[in-house]
């Protein structure tokens, strides 16, 4: 009788052993991994110079050792130092999939006075050479392990690329030959041709990309490439990509084939294009040409390191775009449509003013927008940035709310560094926009209560719209205004996506209609507490200790 009664026991507990295994199978086979979607990315933007300092031999090259004014010369901040974050997995806890970060090309060597005390080129936008890396950022060798080590994390690279300008003149950076760029007039904006034939200030000699005259590399460039022993080489490469592609050998096709390089070379995911307005569009579009070969290219040669079939993906800086005016920027005399000139993505200068409404003015009037009139294209929401002067939370008062309504809007939402860590945008006896620039506040992150508070809030928004395009690629739609709740929903092919979100809600036991969303029986997660609960005659009962839910399938 015992031997029966154990060969029983031993049975039931086989079956259930199955049926257990069975059940976590199936669950797994119904589990979909989020696609990377770019129009639902989430940009982490930081500047090269003022994020991390991974290599310390490198803070000092060509002599720039001058006393800048303050915030105004190289912190330190290089190549290595992101890659140092990325292998940490500083990226993935926020939830960030793609890292757009400042020009790492060769700046002019010395430093400038612009009205603001001496100013080096630590920004990136002061290009002296395309082609070569400024060492204080750090060499290819670095870059190409930087985009290995982010590619391993599934997280895209996106490079700063400048062709409009290259770096003020001084007695060691001579200006480039005439044919080559012009220094005047500086642009009145009254026009196109007064936006994009003109150099942006004094001292900042403006590339003539509308130029259609064959011309010579600048003498001092030859002299340099010679001396470190590349000459034959760029030039063998130049010939190569002029009889390729049968451009003219006018300046803007040198400076696309420059960029591109990067792209063939290190398999870079992404490009945002500076100072888009101040060239002919017909430049981005032969730019895009290039990104999308060059692109191909590298998956060609690289199979194996190969992320997805996503094309390359290019955002446009067209200082002053606004979501609202759709597809054209206004120039006053002419209308330009950039999304129909190589540009998958603009930055939308209209979302600080935005996200000074409540949500649900936000997310509607965002989904309609991208939903409608920009479909197949998107727009980058930010709030603040290296370079605008007035962001949404210039004193860091409204922390939470900036995440809330940047990460949960539709659109690609830029995460500027800091923004997660309260990075102060203020800083005293600063002038211009390096009050913006200041080097990451890292010690706060560990030691100050109130950062941890702002950066687990970034985390959990983060990481789950990372997990759910729905978020900033699907359909918004209100379900209750009071208590505020809505429902997002993103399909593609075979993988649908679908959320249900609370905003402002009670602290404690709350009680959410959830019908028009998941049906009975449904086990939900709420990604922000952890909990896990399941619908019920139409509704969730959950008691957490914070305002808001983000439920998902479980």
């Amino acid at each position: 009788m015992k031997k029966y009664s154990k060969a029983l026991l031993l049975l039931s507990l086989s079956i259930f052993a199955s049926c257990t295994t069975t059940q976590t199978v199936l669950e797994k086979k119904t589990t979909q991994k989020a696609p990377f979607v770019w129009e639902a990315a989430s940009v982490y933007f930081l500047m090269t110079d003022r994020f991390n300092n991974g290599d310390k031999s490198n803070d000092i090259n060509f002599d720039r050792n001058k006393t800048a004014g303050k915030l105004r010369g190289f912190e330190g901040g290089d190549i290595k130092g992101i890659t140092n974050k990325i292998e940490e997995g500083y990226f993935d806890k926020l939830g960030i999939n793609a890292i757009w970060f400042t020009p790492i090309v060769e700046q002019i060597h010395d430093a400038v006075d612009e009205g603001t005390g001496l100013s080096y080129g630590f920004h990136g936008y002061w290009a002296r050479d395309w082609t070569a890396l400024d060492p204080n950022f750090g060499t290819k060798e670095d870059l190409a392990n930087l985009v290995k080590k982010a590619h391993a994390h599934g997280i895209r690279i996106i490079l700063d690329g400048v062709i409009n300008h290259t770096g003020p003149v001084t007695e060691t950076d001579t200006v480039w030959p005439n044919y080559w760029v012009r220094t005047g007039p500086v642009c009145d904006y009254q026009n196109y041709k007064n936006t994009t034939e003109c150099t942006l200030v004094a001292n900042l000699p403006d590339i003539r990309t509308e130029s259609t005259q064959n011309v010579d590399l600048p003498p001092f460039l030859i002299e340099k490439w010679k001396k470190e022993g590349r000459y034959d080489q760029e030039m063998e490469e130049l010939n190569a990509f002029f009889k390729r592609t049968g451009y003219p050998k006018t300046p803007r096709y040198y400076i696309i084939k420059w960029l591109t390089d990067y792209i063939a070379d290190y398999g870079i995911d992404g490009y945002r294009a500076d100072t888009v307005k101040h060239t002919e569009a017909s430049v981005w579009a032969d730019f895009k040409t290039q990104s999308d070969y060059a692109f191909a290219l590298w998956k060609k040669n690289n199979p194996t390191k190969v992320l997805d079939n996503n094309p390359f993906f290019t955002i446009a800086e067209v200082y002053n775009y606004n979501v609202s005016s759709g597809k054209n920027f206004d120039f006053g005399d002419k209308k330009v449509n950039y999304f129909e000139n190589g540009f998958n993505n603009m930055i939308n200068f209209e979302f600080k003013y935005d996200a000074q409404k409540d949500y649900e003015f936000i997310f509607s009037k965002y989904s309609a927008i991208l939903n409608g009139e920009l479909k197949g294209n998107s727009v980058t929401n930010y709030l603040s940035s290296h370079d605008d002067g007035a962001p949404f939370d210039a004193k860091r008062t409204k922390t939470i709310e900036a995440a809330t309504k940047l990460l949960l809007s539709p659109g690609v939402a830029q995460v500027y560094y800091g923004d997660e860590s309260a990075r102060p945008l203020v800083i005293e006896e600063t002038q211009g926009d390096a009050t913006l620039r200041s080097f990451m506040n890292w010690d706060d992150i560990k030691v100050n209560p109130e950062t941890k508070k702002v950066l687990s809030h970034y985390r959990k928004l983060g990481k789950f719209r990372k997990n759910h395009p729905a978020v900033g690629a699907g359909v918004h739609k209100e379900i209750s205004a009071q208590p505020y709740t809505f429902s997002r929903s993103y399909s593609n092919g075979n993988y649908k996506d679908e959320v249900f979100i609370g905003l402002d809600l009670p602290i404690g036991r709350k009680v959410l209609e959830v019908s028009a969303v998941f049906a009975d029986g449904t086990r939900l997660r709420d990604a922000y507490s952890g909990k896990v609960v399941e619908v019920s005659k139409g509704l969730v009962k959950i008691k957490t200790d914070f305002d808001i839910v983000l439920l998902e399938k479980r």
